[in-house]
């Protein structure tokens, strides 16, 4: 039987922002999960399709490995979580972490075009109301917001390029 994994929470951040003024797009999950964690590196985990969906659809011009994380500047694109001091699934960090107002002043200072929830949990604790993928009705923080389909291996189920696909045709 495989051990479980508990929620790892430090006293410093997981995993740095990478975000700049002017972006065109900057990706928000919930947490860093556990692989990203060890790994240092986000969207880390073996199941996880982020450096694929980003390059199937034009926004990255090959597959980045996750340690080339910090190179998506140069594609104009950033990311953040809403949690910065914990990792692990969902499941396991909860949303008690989440820091909304530190969200909301990260993008109001440095005014992407987009932000773009990975995943509808993301989206729900930014945006309250989220009725389905793709562009928002609400703002956030001034900003177009997108909630797209979770790129986690656990959200397989749910998985649909399609949101990612029109996401990239907003913004490339």
């Amino acid at each position: 039987m495989r051990e479980r994994r508990r929620t790892v929470t430090v006293g410093r951040v997981v995993l740095p922002d990478v975000i700049r003024p002017g972006l065109r797009a900057v990706f928000c999950g919930t947490a860093a999960g556990a692989a990203s964690a060890r790994r240092d590196a986000y969207y880390a985990g073996p199941g996880n399709k982020f450096w694929r969906a980003l390059h199937v659809v034009g926004l990255t011009p090959r597959t980045l490995d996750p340690a080339e994380f910090r190179s998506l500047l140069d594609y104009g694109l950033g990311l953040t979580d809403l949690s910065k001091l914990q990792s692990g699934s969902d499941l396991e960090i909860g949303t008690t972490g989440f820091d909304v107002a530190r969200l909301a002043q990260l993008v109001r200072r440095n005014t992407p075009t987009v932000v773009a929830f990975n995943g509808k949990k993301a989206g729900r604790a930014a945006l309250e109301e989220v009725e389905d993928y793709g562009q928002q009705d609400v703002r956030f923080a001034g900003r177009e917001a997108w909630v797209l389909p979770s790129t986690s291996g656990a959200a397989n189920r749910y998985w649909d390029l399609a949101p990612w696909q029109e996401l990239a045709g907003r913004v490339v």
